[in-house]
């Protein structure tokens, strides 16, 4: 199959399968710059609420520029990779500043903001400007891996750079709005990771993967590290209507959100467990009161969180060794970014 046959079968399907997603009937740097960053690791169903919200909440880069910290992550509660939403900030922030509140279209300053990388830029600068950058995400990777049948880790630095030189050569004399667009699409509803519908593929017959039978083999991928298993014990107090809350500090996970006092452990700890028992009562009094209420698995890409919550009654608390803690209402918790086990704790066990 030629270039522009392959090129033409793309965008004819394109034309024809493609979603009417909002960010699709717009230039607007700032609309697509918002989508793009809300579905990265995120599935369009999921990410597509958050993205309307985030529209409504900040119609403008200099909207967005003067919300709180706070309130951005709240907003993004539930959406996870919370430092995305803290990127996007100081990205609003920088644009202001520079800018004067224009969003840049250009790749070249794009890829200088906070939390834009290679492919984000791609997609904003062709989509907004038509600027010839072909864009890399996983589908991309995926369609160029099987099509053409190549086995080079898609995560290795080989595998990156061929694949980019590929990419880019491919949309020739194509324009960049549209062919990036219905190769992402392509990969994400037709040449999709698993148990894709061969038999009505545009591409079938030159398609390396289908004819040597290893769609499932391709793309190859180098084995990600094991994920950490983690314990985490949660102390949750009440004092009439009002909640003990923390804000978690940086350098871990969920910086800056607010979750309850904690206990990790290194080693798994049943909810019986007397060494842990012991630390509570350490830390508020030996005559507390420990009631187990639930046990959570919380699955992230690189640790799975095993969560236990107590509630406790006849404690003693010290507010001096324990700056980050404070007494909060309902409605003020409500209104505080929380980590979505937090959130679902809440909801489920915590009446208003």
């Amino acid at each position: 199959m030629t270039l522009m046959h392959f090129q033409k079968e793309i965008t004819n399907w394109y034309h024809i399968h493609k979603r009417d997603l909002p960010w699709r009937n717009t230039r607007d740097a700032y609309v697509i710059w918002l989508s793009e960053i809300i579905l990265q690791q995120t599935r369009v169903e999921q990410g597509l609420p958050y993205f309307n919200r985030f529209l409504q909440e900040y119609p403008t880069v200099s909207h967005f520029a003067g919300a709180t910290e706070t309130q951005v992550l709240k907003l993004w509660q539930g959406l996870g990779y919370y430092s995305r939403g803290r990127n996007m900030l100081h990205t609003a922030r920088q644009i202001e500043e520079l800018y004067n509140g224009v969003f840049p279209v250009s790749y070249d300053k794009l890829i200088r903001l906070k939390g834009i990388g290679e492919y984000t830029a791609a997609a904003i600068s062709s989509f907004s400007s038509g600027e010839a950058k072909a864009v890399l995400d996983g589908n991309v990777f995926r369609v160029l891996a099987r099509y053409f049948g190549i086995s080079t880790p898609i995560n290795s630095t080989e595998g990156k750079k061929q694949f980019s030189e590929l990419a880019q050569s491919m949309m020739s004399g194509q324009d960049p709005m549209v062919y990036n667009q219905a190769i992402m699409e392509f990969g994400a509803l037709q040449c999709k990771p698993k148990s894709p519908d061969c038999s009505v593929c545009p591409l079938q017959l030159d398609c390396y993967a289908f004819r040597q039978k290893e769609v499932g083999a391709l793309p190859v991928k180098l084995k990600k590290l094991v994920k950490r298993n983690r314990y985490f014990n949660y102390m949750i107090l009440q004092n009439g209507a009002d909640i003990l809350i923390r804000r978690r500090n940086p350098g871990d996970i969920w910086q800056h959100l607010y979750d309850f006092p904690l206990m990790e452990t290194e080693e798994e700890a049943g909810i019986f467990n007397l060494e842990l028992y012991e630390r509570i009562r350490d830390e508020y009094g030996k005559d507390v009161i420990i009631h187990p209420v639930m046990q959570m698995k919380h699955v992230l890409t690189h640790q799975i969180i095993y969560v236990q919550f107590f509630a406790l009654d006849n404690y003693i608390i010290n507010f001096k060794g324990n700056t980050d803690i404070k007494w909060v209402g309902r409605a003020e918790l409500d209104d505080l970014p929380q980590p979505k086990v937090i959130s679902s704790f809440i909801n489920a066990h915590l009446t208003k």
